[in-house]
């Protein structure tokens, strides 16, 4: 069979064609499917960061700007094709150096957010939390105080201000980066109920204190001691006082009346400040915690050591244990050695 010229140039035509195609789907797969990211030096997987109220072009930029794609048009390009300028989804997302335009956009377009550990503790200040707290998720630190300080919140969960470090119990929380300031408070609320469970609820009902007075206790002992092994001993020191009607005289809660966290040395002077929180100058617990006690202090509350001291004193050789004594003479003379101590190492 002859083939006219017109057949063969147009069988040549429509294979060229059937090639160039061949050939465009082939590099389209490839721009789709093949390695398209830029990461540092050595590190095979990093983070980006979308913002609550970014639009598609604030993530375009942000991805050039970080210099993140090899190739942004064909990623541009893509993203128009898939709809996402029109789902753009804040957060913390975790990219890795094998990952396609295709794998990235992906997981962009779902919200598919890699979690934040949010930890915080030794924290003694609602300033301080929500200092902490900003440097882990998008919210900034004066909504996060905002919220933290906000009387709906406190009527709403029925916890007072001067109260308010019961809700926020030390620990190491996952969060989606993006988390809002009201969430934030939201979600403390939901672990502090979970914290209290019903093992903890039987123990508050055994020592006879409600959660505010263990955790107010609480924050003493974690301002006492960063001794976990000593707690209990401490706290049955404290519980003896209040069961007797004696003052708790917890040098803590003078240097929270005066607001001088550095202080470093409590002396006479000292205790005449008249602050409820003053518990030289008045029994009882004062009205609130002193700091955001940890586990370990409000479970050292809960299960105190039962004992008969009535006194304890930091020991000479600054291990930050402390020496206990049931007579006042007997704390006279663990003091003095104490004193003697700070005297000679020149600590006022």
């Amino acid at each position: 069979m002859k083939f006219s010229g017109k057949q063969i140039a147009f069988s040549i035509t429509a294979l060229v064609i059937i090639l160039i195609v061949l050939a465009a789907v082939i590099t389209g797969h490839k721009l789709l499917y093949r390695q398209a990211l830029n990461l540092p030096p050595d590190e095979e997987t990093s983070h980006i960061y979308i913002h609550t109220g970014w639009d598609f072009e604030d993530v375009i930029q942000m991805l050039k700007d970080q210099n993140i794609l090899k190739y942004p048009r064909v990623f541009e390009k893509i993203a128009v094709y898939k709809k996402y300028p029109e789902r753009v989804k804040p957060g913390r997302y975790k990219i890795t150096s094998g990952m396609s335009n295709l794998d990235m956009l992906n997981m962009l377009q779902s919200g598919r957010q890699d979690p934040v550990n949010v930890v915080f503790n030794n924290i003694r200040t609602p300033q301080q939390l929500a200092g902490r707290i900003a440097h882990q998720i998008e919210a900034d630190s004066l909504s996060i105080l905002n919220a933290i300080l906000d009387s709906t919140y406190h009527q709403k969960f029925n916890i007072p201000l001067h109260q308010i470090a019961v809700m926020f119990i030390p620990n190491t929380y996952e969060f989606f980066w993006n988390t809002s300031a009201d969430g934030f408070i939201e979600r403390m609320h939901r672990e502090y109920l979970a914290f209290w469970n019903s093992q903890r609820q039987e123990k508050l009902s055994q020592i006879k204190l409600t959660q505010a007075e263990t955790v107010t206790l609480a924050s003493i002992i974690e301002m006492e001691t960063r001794k976990n092994d000593e707690k209990a001993r401490i706290a049955g020191v404290y519980m003896n006082r209040l069961r007797i009607g004696m003052r708790l005289q917890a040098d803590p809660t003078l240097v929270f009346a005066h607001g001088d966290f550095s202080l470093r040395r409590v002396l006479n002077k000292h205790k005449l400040i008249d602050s409820p929180y003053n518990t030289y100058m008045y029994a009882g617990l004062p009205p609130g915690p002193i700091s955001f006690p940890s586990i370990a202090s409000v479970d050292a509350v809960l299960n105190y050591e039962n004992h008969d001291y009535l006194y304890f004193a930091a020991k000479e050789d600054f291990s930050g244990y402390h020496n206990f004594s049931r007579t006042y003479q007997q704390h006279l003379e663990n003091a003095r050695r104490f004193h003697k101590a700070l005297n000679d190492n020149n600590i006022r």
